[in-house]
């Protein structure tokens, strides 16, 4: 079905964009069926239906969404099973833009409509309330495969030098201190050719300079997490908000304001 190739984000925006056009024509039918009074109750109450579907689609794709967190990359921050609630209107609104262009599109999709021409589908931020910070955690979309939602630490700005030695940050030459840093793996891959590319990215990266709109993500586990050291930077629209508590299991609730 063409809908898989939406994330889920985009698919929300379909089905309320749907229910939207089936309210209107439950308009249309009452006007047409005004005399059949079972007909005109069925009617009421699909509308009724229709319209708490919609608010609350629009409530989860503009304030609130619930998550929960798969692996053990956010270790020990986030555990595996832990339910979070997301601020998805802290960075502001992701809406979705529609653009004909030359190019594909680097950060949605494309759909080609001629040899030259290309329809791109994106998801753009909007009304933007605050600013990513270095130590924030954020959830977006997985920038390989959309469908994905990621959570990760915001380590790096736009324009920022960040290089890791010997599993140590450093951004624009500066060792940083990260108390929620976990390393549950002691040891340290060195820069050559000797140990496989996918450990010594882990342990020696960079540097690299952040270009605009691009931050560097990573897990607070930092030996067992799928995060810019191998896919890249960030880019600013990928990202869908912020988590601001842990609502699940019972004995894990807590906030996340300053974790």
């Amino acid at each position: 079905m063409v809908i898989g190739y939406f994330n889920m984000e985009q698919k929300v925006v379909i089905l309320a964009i749907a229910l939207f056009v089936l309210k209107f024509l439950s308009l249309l039918f009452l006007k047409k069926y005004s005399g059949n009074k079972v007909l005109l109750e069925t009617l009421d109450w699909v509308r009724t239906a229709i319209t708490a579907l919609w608010i609350a689609f629009l409530i989860m794709y503009f304030t609130v969404q619930a998550f929960k967190i798969p692996s053990g990359s956010m270790e020990d921050t986030l555990q595996v099973g832990d339910h979070l609630l997301v601020n998805k209107f802290y960075y502001g609104i992701r809406l979705p833009t529609l653009k004909l262009s030359n190019d594909k599109s680097k950060i949605g999709k494309s759909f080609k409509i001629s040899d030259t021409n290309y329809l791109n589908f994106e998801m753009k931020r909007f009304l933007v309330k605050n600013e990513v910070k270095i130590g924030d955690q954020v959830v977006f979309a997985f920038p390989v495969d959309t469908s994905k939602d990621f959570v990760k630490r915001c380590v790096g700005l736009p324009g920022d030098k960040i290089e890791i030695i010997d599993k140590i940050l450093y951004i624009n030459d500066v060792r940083q201190i990260e108390k929620y840093v976990t390393h549950k793996d002691q040891t340290i891959y060195k820069n050559d050719t000797s140990s496989p590319l996918v450990w010594r990215l882990r342990d020696n990266f960079g540097p690299i300079i952040l270009p605009e709109n691009y931050f560097f993500v990573m897990g607070d586990n930092r030996d067992d997490s799928n995060d810019s050291r191998f896919w890249g930077p960030l880019h600013k629209d990928y990202i869908k908000g912020k988590p601001i508590c842990i609502f699940f299991p019972i004995k894990r609730i807590s906030s996340l304001k300053n974790k």
